[in-house]
């Protein structure tokens, strides 16, 4: 092959001496692994070169060996510099008789071994010079010439001394488990060893194509279109790798050439502030051109192309161009809770949090290059500042495959550049029976917790970070009737608002400044609590209490708490810890903080290995007001339901089935049928977490988990009210069994109803 198409040249970025070699003309997939002749001309330019740190080959892909592996074949490349620097010496003096010319052959295979094999396959040379020193001893030993003696123990020693080097590689020190049986000229050690991250020239994201040696994978699907995820258990780690193969790296060269020219054409517009204000609508206006584009690069080339591949490509072309590259691919799974990217870019992959197998490492390695590019994007859709004089931005981000809290953090808060959190919010709204069904509360609490809100109590959602605290007060809008007006209040816009919306609520959603913001003209979270209690009689939501704005949550608790629920979440790992965050920290007076009538706590459980965790309602408890000082000193705290481990579900308390509860007798002593009737206020809460697991088991069983989605949900909510009306008027009692039976009905005729709907879908 010609020398020529092996061009190279170094390239200084940052920390990195990158050999970048010119693979364009060679007929087949540049490997290291797979090709002796790729090997050795790489060996040949380390040898020439100093302190690489990275070897790229590129073609319509680039194929990048990273730190490790080039320094593996690095001491290869040394070592046979320094040999080739002793070549004379390594050669037998001929002028010693006919014992050196018999030898001289020896030293010309021994030559071919050092200065040919060992570049193209040092495992061969190794496995090779092996022989040659055990064939030469046993030469030694049956020796009946004296004066051969001298001449084989010479090039035994020169062979040791060969051995010895390369028996301290990391190379040979990684190769010698697999060498049992090992056949000169198979490359599949080499597999174990090398293995390049590979990305199309159109994208900066790297992704480690080649699925891992020493692992078992324990599940695949397709995600998105045609995305194929693999799940691997790594043998020697306690990691879990989410391993992808997107499209785009599974195209034809044709392909590649089309989507490459279309991109080029495309990224020389740069869309505008006022574009990025929606998002959505500047993505499905780029989509629209780059069909266009691609269909007309396509027909130019003569490459033929159906409706489907230029629907894919051009997905493919505004995720590198507007878009977010590989977020947007891993968001297309739902089960995808977190993503993480941290920094320095180009060095440390992707990291998910998944709902099946919890804290996962990707084969994806985001570059400094797409991680800039991703931040200026954030910049002009949240209209903040992303700098050094502020480096935290925080903003919500609506791709066509999700909806994500995004988190960012620059220099020099990151000293060492970008980091990214992506936090996915569920495409519906949770509801309480989806949490049955996922087990984090049990369907008494369920009931529980439909009573409290019809009860208009105060309310705050505690737990620690990623305990799923958003995702439950979510779930608790859904229990909210529709004939409430619901205000929501965020910083970041979470909740299911839109929704909502969709399905019927009279909701109202108001953004507000961020904690952490600042200089900003949006109005502060204070402010903004402020102002609901001029918008009228509503349920008043506020995603998250960080800060002084709690003071003025609790003074729309004390004026609206007998109106409508009011409800937040807040960092904290106890009822205690929400008292301490709320009066020490943020500096709400003891007497506000009464306002508080329950706290119910989320936190993840894990499990004795420490490898999996679940998100669990650990506590139900009631702030009682009889305390002066201390809530924890003063019994000021009572639990009505607690997380048994042993059960892994919540149990209610002896307060709580006796009925001594400050809260539960309060809602009661508004509600003329169950004034001081604590039986009917318990039957009551019996027949809500009765019909949540009624709705449960229908669903499981007719495995249609569609059913637990809000819009069933809230219809199943609407009809239990409407038959609670209906008994109450006719018997003048909410009779608890002729409501269950009515509204069980409804369901079972709601059931036959959908399989009837999927049935004729189907036909």
């Amino acid at each position: 092959m010609p020398e020529e198409v092996y061009s190279y040249e170094v390239v200084h970025e940052a920390e990195d001496n990158t050999l970048r070699i010119n693979a364009e003309n060679i007929p087949k997939v540049p490997s290291i692994e797979d090709d002796p002749i790729t090997m050795a001309k790489t060996v040949e330019m380390l040898a020439a070169t100093k302190g690489i740190t990275k070897i790229v080959f590129y073609q319509k892909r680039d194929y990048e060996y990273d730190y490790y592996q080039t320094q593996i074949l690095t001491e290869i490349a040394k070592i046979y510099n320094s040999l080739l620097k002793q070549r004379d010496a390594l050669k037998y003096d001929m002028t010693s008789g006919i014992y050196g010319r018999y030898y001289d052959a020896r030293y010309t295979e021994l030559q071919y071994i050092i200065y040919t094999t060992l570049k193209s396959d040092p495992i061969a040379a190794y496995v090779r010079l092996r022989r040659l020193l055990r064939r030469e001893g046993i030469e030694l030993q049956r020796n009946i010439d004296p004066r051969m003696e001298p001449v084989i123990k010479k090039f035994i020693s020169v062979v040791k001394y060969i051995l010895d080097i390369l028996e301290k590689t990391r190379l040979i020190t990684l190769a010698k488990p697999y060498l049992t049986g090992y056949t000169l000229g198979d490359r599949n050690i080499y597999r174990r060893i090398f293995a390049p991250i590979i990305r199309p020239d159109f994208m900066y994201t790297k992704l480690q194509a080649q699925y891992p040696v020493d692992a078992t994978e324990i599940d695949n699907f397709t995600i998105g279109r045609g995305t194929e995820v693999s799940v691997f258990r790594l043998h020697d780690s306690v990691q879990t790798l989410y391993h992808i193969t997107p499209p785009e790296f599974k195209l034809t060269e044709d392909e590649y050439e089309i989507l490459d020219l279309a991109r080029n054409i495309l990224s020389e517009h740069k869309p505008t502030r006022e574009e990025f204000v929606d998002p959505l609508r500047m993505r499905e206006v780029f989509l629209n051109v780059g069909r266009d584009l691609i269909e007309e690069l396509a027909t130019y080339h003569n490459v033929k192309l159906g409706p489907e591949k230029i629907e894919m490509l051009a997905e493919i072309l505004i995720r590198y161009t507007v878009g977010f590259g590989l977020i947007e691919v891993i968001l297309q799974d739902s089960d995808v809770q977190d993503i993480s990217i941290n920094s320095p870019a180009g060095n440390v992959p992707i990291f998910i949090v998944h709902g099946k197998y919890d804290d996962c490492v990707t084969n994806i390695l985001p570059t400094r290059t797409e991680t800039d590019s991703w931040a200026g994007k954030l910049r002009m859709i949240s209209g903040r500042p992303l700098d050094e004089a502020n480096p935290i931005l925080d903003t919500e981000l609506t791709l066509p495959s999700a909806r994500t809290r995004v988190a960012v953090i620059t220099s020099p808060l990151d000293p060492t550049g970008l980091a990214f959190s992506f936090r996915r919010h569920r495409d519906k709204p949770w509801t309480l029976p989806l949490f049955i069904h996922y087990k984090m509360i049990d369907h008494l609490a369920a009931g529980l917790i439909s009573f409290l809100i019809d009860g208009t109590r105060t309310i705050l959602i505690a737990g620690t970070r990623s305990s799923g605290k958003t995702s439950f007060i979510g779930s608790m809008l859904t229990e909210i009737m529709r004939r409430y007006r619901i205000i929501t209040i965020e910083d970041t816009l979470e909740l299911p608002t839109d929704s909502l919306r969709k399905l019927g609520y009279n909701i109202q959603s108001l953004k507000v400044a961020s904690a952490l913001e600042r200089e900003t003209t949006e109005v502060s979270a204070s402010d903004g609590i402020r102002s609901t209690l001029r918008l009228g009689d509503s349920a008043l939501i506020v995603g998250e209490v960080r800060s002084r704005e709690a003071i003025s949550l609790y003074e729309a608790m004390r004026v609206g708490a007998a109106a409508n629920v009011v409800a937040g979440t807040i960092h904290a790992a106890n009822p205690y810890g929400v008292y301490d965050r709320v009066v020490n920290d943020i500096g709400v007076p003891n007497t506000s903080f009464k306002a508080t009538d329950i706290i119910i706590v989320a936190n993840p459980i894990k499990s004795p290995d420490g490898l999996h965790k679940w998100r669990r309602i650990t506590q139900i408890t009631e702030v009682r007001k009889h305390w002066t000082k201390d809530p924890l000193v003063e019994k000021g705290f009572v639990d009505l339901m607690r997380y048994d481990a042993k059960k892994d579900r919540l149990v209610p308390t002896d307060e709580f089935i006796n009925g001594d509860s400050d809260v539960l007798k309060a809602i009661a002593g508004n509600i003329k049928e169950f004034a001081g009737n604590w039986d009917a206020v318990w039957d009551n809460i019996e027949l809500r977490a009765k019909i949540k697991k009624r709705l449960v088991e229908v669903a499981e069983k007719n495995n249609d988990l569609d059913m637990l989605e809000a819009d069933f949900v809230i219809l199943a909510n609407d009809m239990y009210h409407l038959y609670a009306e209906e008994v109450k008027e006719r018997t003048g009692k909410l009779k608890s069994q002729q409501i269950f039976l009515k509204w069980d009905n409804w369901l079972k005729k709601a059931v036959r109803q959908r399989k009837m709907k999927k049935e004729g879908e189907r036909e």
